[in-house]
């Protein structure tokens, strides 16, 4: 472990690790005109695409994580930068449907490529992207994603300790 993560919680070196990331590939997209968020969303709205989706701002919102009002504001300067339009879903005038354009998709290919080889890069203590101990990773963040928090419920050590 590094000098700063010995002793850490789990907590910290979650958000220690998630801060590197999140300026590893803000600085990798950075000369293809994105963000890191921009990132996010693209990648993701390419990935849906190629599925036959055309998705609503909030299901892109819901399927990144990121809040539906902060989508809007990345989709919209995406939008002013040529890389994706805005539509109104005919089926619900009040929703908005995302798709990238021609400029979008090339720029989302190669920030994948280049997001993909920082992914290598992470992964190769734990063996490299295919690896067994990566694809453990994977699953425990999976699990750790999946699980519900709500920060007013009590957390009562009694309770922990009695168990």
């Amino acid at each position: 472990m590094s000098n700063g993560s010995e002793g850490a919680t789990p907590g910290f070196l979650v958000w220690r690790l998630s801060m590197k990331w999140r300026v590893a590939v803000d600085r990798a997209v950075a000369p293809l005109g994105l963000t890191h968020a921009q990132y996010s969303l693209v990648a993701s709205l390419y990935g849906m695409q190629r599925s036959g989706l055309r998705p609503s701002q909030r299901r892109l919102a819901d399927h990144t994580g990121l809040e539906p009002l902060y989508v809007s504001k990345l989709a919209r300067a995406l939008e002013g930068a040529g890389l994706l339009e805005r539509t109104r879903d005919p089926r619900d005038p009040r929703a908005v449907q995302l798709a990238l354009t021609d400029e979008g998709r090339d720029v989302t290919r190669r920030a994948i490529t280049v997001v993909h080889g920082l992914l290598e890069q992470l992964l190769q203590p734990l063996g490299g992207l295919g690896g067994p101990r990566a694809r453990e990773f994977t699953r425990d963040l999976a699990t750790l994603l999946d699980t519900p928090l709500d920060p007013f419920t009590e957390h009562d050590e009694n309770k922990q300790e009695q168990t």
